[in-house]
């Protein structure tokens, strides 16, 4: 009888332990975070010389350089973003700084904002029907959509932009798929006071361009989704660096750049404070286009698109439970934004096909 019970016991043990691989598996949780027209440049190497100096771009240069300046380009980086080059350095992966011969790049010939999401989000350029920035609904179907459309995920997916293109960008009337983006109010059905108030100042604040709001609206509309909504998949595009871009404010680009960072650490260290989070989320971050390098003329920074040259150039970052920590990669390799999407398909343990060669960018 003993016999039997031992060996009764260890069947069980191993059929607990299958099952407990089996939820781990579908227990995965992932943030998906996207900054609107950030250079790898600012990224890797801090605030540019061929730009802080420059009155056109900046108001007050003496304040801007006390700030941001410091002598390499990795106290500067360190400085710009202090989350991403103290904790995710140490404890997740940063691809793309092309000094290194590191490289992230488009594949879409656009490098602009709505065939660059597609990219990110679909795991492939479609040159034919993105070519434009106009809300028409994307006819190709996201890898949000695809989470959306499963038992596991269905209803568990949420998204904030401060552009207010994403509701097309990721179908909302086919994909199913919440998107808070633009001055759009809470959709929770439920709102929290919390909720309630956004609401109340985003309609109280002036508007500084047409249809993209604030990021600080975006973040905290986000964060308080986390927090009452418990969405297994979110999605946070941030805007402000693009818009400050365009408008030649490199001060304001970099003072939004350096705000995106602190928010991002917001958003890691709630994950890390709550249950439902804690030990089962990743974070994938990239970009939807670079910009112009500026050593050509002073404004090509301020740009993107086709004829650009850089505006090709993106970056990918990642950390959480499914990263495996490998910090700045400095190896000669060539990573492509379509890659993206099967990276998160990857990390779900999504069924879903991508071409042969778009494979996902971590191991």
């Amino acid at each position: 009888m003993k016999k039997i019970f031992r060996i009764s016991i260890f069947i069980i043990a191993c059929l607990c332990g299958q099952l407990s691989k089996a939820q781990d598996k579908n227990d995965e949780k992932i943030i998906v975070i996207t900054l609107d027209g950030l250079r790898w440049q600012e990224l890797f190497g801090g605030a540019d010389s061929l730009f802080i100096n420059n009155e056109s771009f900046v108001e007050n240069r003496e304040a801007l350089k006390k700030r941001f300046w410091a002598k390499t380009a990795i106290e500067r980086r360190e400085i710009l973003f202090p989350f991403f080059w103290n904790y995710v350095v140490e404890n997740g992966i940063l691809l793309g700084n092309r000094w290194e011969n590191n490289k992230v790049n488009l594949t879409n010939t656009m490098a602009f904002s709505y065939p660059g999401y597609n990219e990110i989000l679909t795991g492939k350029a479609d040159d034919k029907h993105i070519n434009s920035n106009d809300k028409i609904y994307n006819p190709n179907k996201t890898i949000l959509e695809i989470a959306n459309s499963t038992n596991r995920f269905n209803g568990k997916v949420l998204a904030f932009g401060s552009w207010d293109v994403f509701p097309f960008i990721l179908n909302e009337k086919r994909s199913g798929i919440p998107v808070n983006a633009g001055y759009r109010s809470s959709l929770s059905k439920n709102p929290s006071k919390e909720a309630l108030f956004l609401d109340k100042i985003q309609k109280e604040t002036p508007k500084r361009w047409g249809g993209v709001r604030f990021d600080v609206f975006t973040h905290n509309y986000a964060l308080e989704a986390l927090k009452h909504d418990k969405p297994s998949i979110l999605y946070i595009a941030y805007g402000e660096t693009d818009d400050f871009a365009h408008d030649g404010r490199y001060d304001q680009y970099l003072n939004s750049a350096n705000r995106t960072d602190q928010m991002i650490k917001e958003i890691w260290e709630y994950v890390n404070s709550d249950p439902f989070y804690k030990g089962k989320t990743t974070i994938l971050m990239t970009t939807d286009h670079g910009r112009g390098t500026g050593t050509d003329e002073d404004n090509s920074w301020r740009h993107h698109g086709t004829n650009i040259p850089g505006a090709n150039q993106t970056w990918f970052i990642a950390f959480g439970n499914k990263i495996k920590a490998k910090g700045e990669v400095k190896a000669n390799a060539q990573y492509y934004t379509e890659q993206f999407a099967p990276t998160i398909a990857k990390i779900l343990h999504l069924s879903t096909e991508f071409p042969a060669s778009t494979l996902p960018i971590l191991d």
